[in-house]
């Protein structure tokens, strides 16, 4: 049953109502967000992708999303209206949307661990996301932009910069000098972590299928590339490390990639885990974890404080967000399936 809505009430905007494929992406019409009086209605200019979208879509085991489903983390755009008690936006400023949702309250939020909050959410996964012409979040969660990048760049930042910081320079503690492996440097967030990892002082080996991906993970800044289709990457960065092995691996692929990087991690070599685009399970030898004394990090997201210093790197040009292609919202599903065929280097975005 289509429902009808007035035209003040209505928006265009990118829903399912199941889970499931690509075809399950709509363009139709939706409600308008309406906001309380410490929230910010924006009028969203581009929305990037991220795999989180696919995954949302597809359904996560145990985790109940808002049905009809808006999906989309990254927001850049305008404040198009403001609750009553908020002072520091006008409409027309130009804005992105900080894709963590938190209390705001609570020890961890406080102390700048917002993403273990234990009422933390992400705007297009627990929350209505951007693939709309409007969205709205809490004023906690507007962040004011300058005019030096367009909106799909700037879509390009948030989610993916964000995760690459907090699993280096947080949670991985990388150290100028260190050797680093990043898996799929033509991902949004492998584009966002050679650059970080660069900036680090950090010599960085990276992997990607095909020399076009391979050149381009070169000019954002890594040492090393390795085509992972042609050759076995861990002989290689075994070969690249005079047999040590690396310090840190930044890993979110899962089960395709988990036991080749325990063979190429060095003694007391951390690995940094944020995602499982190969799927959620594996198996793995213990006994060279406690041997070789290694440590396996978990990160989430990361915290507001982080997301501002990202943003002020960006702004000086120390870090750049890296766009792939740009999609009208109505081709959100055409969008997804690029990314499903790993046919992107950097971010696709959606153009409102």
């Amino acid at each position: 049953m289509k429902i009808k809505f007035s035209k003040e009430a209505v928006m265009k905007a990118v829903v399912f109502h199941e889970n499931g494929g690509v075809d399950k992406l709509t363009y139709t019409d939706a409600e308008k967000p309406t906001i309380s009086p410490y929230e910010v209605l924006v009028k969203v200019k581009a929305c990037a992708l991220n795999h989180l979208d696919i995954w949302v879509r597809q359904g996560l085991p145990g985790i109940e999303i808002p049905m009809p489903h808006i999906p989309g983390s990254d927001i850049a755009g305008e404040v198009a209206e403001v609750g009553m008690e908020v002072k520091k936006f006008r409409p027309g400023d130009k804005v992105v949307v900080a894709p963590g949702v938190r209390c705001r309250k609570c020890v961890y939020c406080i102390t700048n661990n917002d993403s273990m909050c234990s009422s933390f959410k992400l705007m297009g996964f627990q929350v209505q996301g951007g693939y709309a012409e409007f969205a709205k979040a809490h004023v906690d969660n507007i962040i004011p932009v300058s005019d030096k990048y367009s909106f799909e760049e700037l879509a390009a930042i948030p989610l993916v910069f964000l995760t690459a910081w907090h699993m280096l320079i947080t949670r991985g503690q990388l150290k100028p000098g260190e050797n680093v492996l990043i898996h799929a440097a033509g991902s949004g967030i492998g584009s966002a972590a050679i650059q970080i990892a660069r900036l680090a002082g950090a010599r960085v080996i990276t992997t990607a299928r095909g020399n076009e991906k391979l050149k381009k993970a070169k000019q954002l800044g890594a040492d090393e590339v390795i085509d992972y289709s042609k050759e076995d990457y861990a002989e290689r960065v075994k070969s690249l490390t005079d047999n040590k092995g690396v310090d840190l691996i930044f890993e979110h692929i899962g089960p395709d990639t988990w036991e080749k990087n325990m063979h190429c991690l060095a003694k007391g070599g951390r690995m940094v885990v944020c995602g499982a685009t190969s799927g959620p399970s594996t198996t793995m030898d213990i006994r060279p974890l406690f041997m070789k004394q290694h440590s396996i990090i978990g990160c989430y997201l990361g915290s507001k404080k982080e997301l501002l210093d990202v943003l002020n790197l960006v702004e000086f040009g120390r870090l750049k967000p890296v766009v792939d292609s740009v999609f009208p919202l109505k081709e959100a599903a055409a969008a997804q399936q690029k990314m499903l065929n790993r046919e992107n280097f950097g971010k696709i975005v959606l153009k409102i």
